[in-house]
């Protein structure tokens, strides 16, 4: 079953640490799939139990501090992935920006963040898919069918069996969301 999702439907979520907002593009028991503005360094919510996979959309020089050492978010559209509980704190090195995040809860689902850019295909397993347009309207093929997206729209794919999925012009997220 394919939905679309669009910004008007998206839905305005505080933070849990009260510094900003997300909106959340789409959620279900166990996960959710967001855009966050991050417009001051500060640290980031305590997500004890979840997985959290994140990409830089807008702007760069996000650096995220853990007692591990530095997670490097500088680059746009080059997704990262830490542990929930991992206490971080953002660090902004050109002002404020924006990301995608993919947060699952660990013991019901595995999570999965890619990027594709034109011409590439991701082969997916049963479960649910979200396709973004982040940056711009984009197109993209699921199983061959074709789709468009206009910019900040989205695809909630859920499926019972293995798919592609394939980005034919533009940038496109893929949210994978796999009960385990």
């Amino acid at each position: 079953m394919i939905t679309p999702l669009s910004p008007k439907d998206y839905r305005r979520t505080p933070w849990k640490n009260g510094g900003g907002v997300t909106i959340d593009i789409a959620e279900d028991d166990g996960w959710r799939f967001g855009r966050t503005p991050i417009t001051a360094p500060g640290p980031f919510s305590d997500y004890s139990g979840f997985d959290r996979a994140q990409v830089l959309v807008s702007g760069h020089g996000l650096v995220l501090e853990s007692p591990e050492g530095a997670i490097d978010v500088r680059v746009p559209f080059r997704p990262v992935a830490f542990a929930g509980e991992t206490p971080i704190v953002s660090r902004l090195e050109a002002g404020p920006v924006e990301v995608v995040n993919l947060i699952g809860e660990r013991a019901r689902v595995a999570i999965d963040l890619q990027v594709l850019r034109a011409g590439v295909s991701l082969g997916r397993s049963a479960g649910t898919h979200l396709a973004y347009a982040a940056d711009g309207p984009t197109a993209l093929a699921i199983d061959g069918q074709p789709y468009r997206l206009a910019s900040d729209h989205a695809l909630r794919i859920d499926v019972t069996g293995p798919t592609m999925i394939a980005c034919t012009a533009g940038i496109l997220l893929i949210g994978s969301v796999i009960c385990v």
